[in-house]
């Protein structure tokens, strides 16, 4: 009799029911899906990523580097770091080479706006404006109503003195999109033109939509006051300083206001806040030489206008106030020297041939005094001042019938112009009875 093997049938029913549960418990993992390969960017486009960092970053050497590297690999194919490197070349001062990158990325994608953009920019630059105008026009064919476009033609047409179309594309340009570089291009055109008036509408209308812009603030109150309207100036050289206190321009025409007062003190304080912005400008030291000559500081006042002088030795008006300033102290050679230098630079100017002949007159030269007064008065025959020197220096050399007739064109000059200074005044109340007992 064969034995079975012994089996447990019970212990093998209940692993099997602990199998089963033990697998239901288990989540199910899906099968894993094979990895995406990432698509291969084109070799010319690898490393703009990198350019583009490092150039908003202004990293430039090492921007450099790498564009150097990718046109070499891209043997010169690569647009963008092309761009990149003229937009470099740029900001280095290197406007040639940049050109010749920007030509070379716009031959790459002749379509694209922004590489004939900066082609014209980089032109108008170098000062080839018919250029740079031929460029912009090719670039408004792709674009007609961009305003930079229409902004940037205007401005080469006005640097080729053909105002009338640039006005046209300015008005373009502000009819797409105001900005207060239209505004300013538009009346400084105006300007130049001549025309005052068309200048401060446009300007007005510009501190309308822009009523925060320090510089047309600047611009507006600076028209006003080369207009004679001096409460509207200071008002808007004021707001201008309000928003920016350290805008040159505005200082500089309040000062003057402030000067022309004969509150020196204040238009000083006024001009040491634009001395620490702009060391450097020439008319800045002039009407600070001028605050300290009204303070009857000549040395000093000698001392700034030498370095106004220094600064812009063609500047007429620092000519002429050294020449005031020495004649003022009685260094009547040193007064010759800049008096002849500023008649040099403005030889319409009458009062500077009286300063002239008041000099010569000092310096024992009669004759050629005679000539300067002269001078003075074929420019401006109504100069109650030119009249006045001419008649004590005509006293002084004995020739008093010649010196009454040249006081009684004073008088009559003095008395149509209404001057009322002091100084003058004292000095008419004792020459006006000798030079009459002259005549």
């Amino acid at each position: 009799m064969t034995e079975r093997p012994e089996t447990n049938d019970m212990y093998g029913d209940q692993s099997d029911e602990e199998d089963v549960k033990v697998a239901a418990q288990e989540p199910i993992k899906p099968a894993p899906l094979p990895k995406a390969k990432l698509p291969d960017l084109p070799i010319i486009e690898k490393n703009n990523w990198l350019i583009h960092m490092l150039f908003i970053n202004k990293e430039f050497e090492k921007c450099k580097q790498v564009i150097r590297e990718q046109i070499e690999m891209t043997e010169r194919t690569c647009e963008y770091a092309l761009y990149v490197q003229g937009m470099i070349q740029r900001n280095e001062a290197m406007i040639q080479e940049s050109l010749e990158s920007f030509q070379a990325a716009a031959m790459l994608n002749p379509n694209s706006l922004e590489n004939l953009k900066q082609v014209g920019r980089s032109l108008y630059l170098l000062g080839r404006h018919k250029a740079a105008l031929d460029i912009y026009a090719e670039a408004a064919k792709l674009a007609p109503q961009d305003p930079e476009l229409l902004h940037n033609q205007g401005v080469c047409l006005v640097y080729l003195n053909d105002y009338s179309k640039a006005e046209e594309c300015f008005k373009k340009a502000l009819g797409v999109q105001k900005t207060e570089h239209s505004y300013s291009q538009l009346g400084k055109m105006h300007i130049l033109k001549g025309d005052k008036e068309g200048a401060l509408a446009i300007y007005k209308k510009a501190v309308e939509n822009f009523p925060e812009n320090s510089e047309l603030l600047s611009v507006l109150g600076l028209l006003y006051l080369q207009m004679g309207d001096t409460q509207r100036a200071f008002e808007h050289l004021g707001n201008a300083m309000t928003y920016d206190p350290q805008n040159t321009k505005a200082i500089m025409g309040a000062g003057s206001i402030i000067q022309d007062h004969g509150d020196f003190d204040v238009a000083l304080t006024k001009y040491r806040v634009a001395a620490s912005v702009t060391p450097e400008s020439h008319a800045l030291w002039n009407n600070i030489g001028m605050c300290f000559f009204g303070k009857k500081k000549y040395v000093a006042a000698i001392s700034c206008l030498k370095r106004a002088h220094y600064l812009s030795p063609f500047e007429w008006r620092t000519c002429y106030n050294l020449g005031l300033a020495h004649l003022t102290m009685h260094q009547y050679a040193s007064a010759f020297h800049f008096i002849s230098a500023a008649i040099n630079l403005k030889p319409k100017f009458a009062p500077l041939f009286m300063l002239l002949g008041v000099a010569l007159t000092h310096l024992d030269d009669p004759s050629n005094a005679k000539q300067a007064y002269e001078q003075a008065i074929s420019i401006e025959v109504d100069s109650p001042m030119t009249y006045l020197n001419y008649a004590i220096m005509l006293f002084n050399t004995g020739e008093k019938s010649h010196a009454a007739a040249q006081y009684a064109k004073f008088e009559m000059y003095h008395q149509k112009k209404a001057l009322n200074d002091p100084d003058v005044n004292a000095l008419v109340a004792k020459l006006g009875p000798i030079l009459h007992m002259g005549s």
